[in-house]
């Protein structure tokens, strides 16, 4: 499963209103594994950037004076994208600005040709009420962001990323390991009725600390609906 991690800065608010972007970045993942292929690029706008996304960004048109247009990165874009899922922080808002890039040069909308996630829309879900931009996201997931005093395209993108995960802990899929047992290894049993090459090997105590506190992230994010939690680990038990 191939997803990549999405995030533009604009020159405002309405690409309707003739706004374009100066700054998209992606984070490729896939199977849940940073694969640290990035994709960054700064674009000028040719045109003037508002006064309240400037301090919210920081990016000045001096800066990108010398920088590519869009289409000069398009196509490089989209053969990075691929038909991977993107995942986005208020999706409609990045969406909507590479639909108007990529339709002023006859090419098919982005939604058209990837999954899209709007993870603000599966915050809102799973914490309603409350603040959820990425700041607040990362400070409920006790995720690092203290670098980001301003928005820029990369670095929310990595955020989202370890935001991400920390929202969907518990939804991977259980892999089967196909490989043979190293010899080495005492801590792996093979039971009498399953194939050969079918290898169990047994948790160390550090994969069960990691996956205790993965049970406590559930619970707290679920305020306590947690069923897991209701369920006695082995050594618990014993």
């Amino acid at each position: 499963m191939r997803q990549i991690f999405l995030d533009t800065e604009t020159t405002g608010l309405d690409p309707k209103q003739g706004h374009r972007i100066i700054e998209v970045a992606g984070v490729e993942m896939v199977n849940r594994r940073l694969t640290g292929k990035h994709f960054h690029r700064y674009l000028n706008p040719q045109r003037e950037i508002d006064a309240g996304a400037q301090q919210v960004h920081g990016i000045s048109l001096e800066f990108l004076q010398d920088k590519p247009l869009f289409r000069d990165i398009a196509e490089e874009f989209l053969t990075y994208v691929g038909d991977a899922e993107l995942i986005i922080h208020n999706a409609p808002f990045d969406v909507g600005f590479l639909n108007s890039e990529l339709g002023k040069l006859g090419l098919d909308k982005i939604d058209g040709r990837c999954a899209i996630t709007d993870t603000l829309k599966m915050a809102k879900t799973m914490r309603p009420g409350q603040k959820n931009n990425l700041d607040a996201l990362c400070r409920f997931y006790q995720i690092d962001n203290s670098g980001r005093t301003l928005h820029g395209a990369l670095l929310d993108a990595e955020l989202l990323a370890e935001v991400y995960l920390a929202m969907t802990r518990g939804q991977e899929s259980l892999m089967i390991d196909l490989e043979e047992a190293p010899p080495s290894r005492t801590d792996t049993v093979v039971t009498g009725n399953v194939p050969r090459r079918l290898v169990i090997r047994a948790a160390t105590p550090e994969e069960l600390i990691a996956h205790q506190q993965q049970i406590e992230d559930i619970d707290k994010a679920s305020k306590g609906k947690c069923l897991w939690k209701a369920i006695a680990l082995p050594q618990e038990a014993a």
